[in-house]
């Protein structure tokens, strides 16, 4: 008997790629359709691609194509909500890559509706589906490291504000929403998804308006469009008590690092390099954990969403995740631009 599979379409050739050769892997996943401005980019990665795969320019078409199953969003994230929406319209799963919208309102306004469609709605997050954070939940399950009750998480570049598409570097997009969005997701995932009471935050934009710090040259023409912000750093307060310090960094006179830091009341643990930290009859020990062989994020992302759309398995990222992100995100960022502590509504 066939295998059935799961025919998906792939808007933006930029992190869709990736996405896409994963749900290629999958026994059960298909890229049957891509849709890009470029259709040379759209060309030359159909041909990496398994078999017969359409190629479109405007995703509304993509949308009403009939053999398509599901779509994964892979914009700037100003296009994230227009494009899912289209296909939440058309009752396709879907799957976003991070941030899920430019703004709160917009990421709620795409929640709602994909919770009133009724279809599969999963968030791409390949620091979350990582093997060394999957590890880390699962050694929280078990109980070891008792109460976790501290975390600190950063996403630090030397130099490397993105340019290739200026949606980044407008408004609505920068580094927080493209770095520190990883690591935040990551952390509130171990810490168990606690809930966000307030945020106090800094943010600014040193290198950026300058034409500094971008990953490749720039011309003015490009920096002077520069809108949002190439560094934001702040602190979460949580029910409970729990506390999340996070920092993010498009360029910044320091190594470049991506990190999370648990604190238990057992144990605690870091992510890169993967290690854990406890005290065993009085004695301090620090065990550095070699996870071999295991799948990458992209395979465990590709895999999760095609379970949940053949067998009803329940999301363990929803886009409601990505709500609750987009709302810490944004309370940190009007902290930064108010001066003052903001009180996240609902918490």
């Amino acid at each position: 008997m066939p295998t059935k599979k799961v025919n998906v379409g792939i808007v933006g050739m930029g992190i869709g790629k990736p996405n896409a050769r994963a749900i290629s892997r999958h026994a059960q996943g298909h890229v049957a359709a891509l849709c890009d401005l470029d259709e040379g980019r759209m060309a030359e990665f159909a041909a990496e691609l398994p078999g017969e795969v359409k190629t479109y320019t405007d995703y509304k078409a993509m949308c009403k194509d009939p053999e398509l199953d599901a779509i994964f969003v892979g914009t700037p994230n100003q296009l994230h909500v227009p494009v899912a929406l289209e296909a939440v319209r058309r009752d396709k799963h879907v799957m976003v890559t991070k941030p899920l919208a430019d703004s709160e309102r917009a990421a709620l306004r795409l929640v709602d509706a994909a919770d009133r469609s009724g279809v599969v709605n999963m968030m791409s997050l390949s620091t979350r589906f990582s093997p060394a954070c999957q590890y880390l939940d699962e050694q929280n399950r078990a109980g070891y490291f008792g109460e976790l009750y501290y975390a600190r998480a950063r996403s630090v570049r030397r130099n490397g504000i993105p340019a290739w598409n200026l949606g980044f570097i407008k408004e609505g997009g920068g580094a927080f929403r493209d770095m520190g969005v990883h690591v935040l997701d990551a952390a509130w995932s171990l810490l168990g998804f606690p809930r966000p009471v307030s945020a106090t935050g800094v943010a600014g934009a040193h290198f950026g308006p300058q034409g500094k710090g971008y990953s490749r040259p720039v011309t003015r023409a490009t920096y002077r469009q520069f809108a949002a912000d190439d560094y934001a750093a702040g602190f979460i307060r949580f029910e409970g008590g729990l506390g999340l310090q996070v920092e993010s960094f498009w360029a910044s006179h320091q190594p470049g690092e991506m990190q999370i830091e648990l604190f238990g009341t057992e144990a605690g643990a870091s992510y890169n390099p993967l290690k854990l930290y406890s005290t065993v009859d009085g004695a301090e020990q620090d065990t550095a954990v070699n996870l071999r062989h295991q799948p990458e994020a992209w395979d465990n992302i590709a895999g999760h969403f095609i379970d949940c759309i053949l067998n009803g398995t329940s999301c363990t990222a929803p886009l409601s995740h990505g709500l609750q992100i987009q709302v810490m995100m944004e309370a940190l960022l009007k902290s930064a631009g108010t001066g003052r502590e903001v009180r996240i509504k609902g918490g």
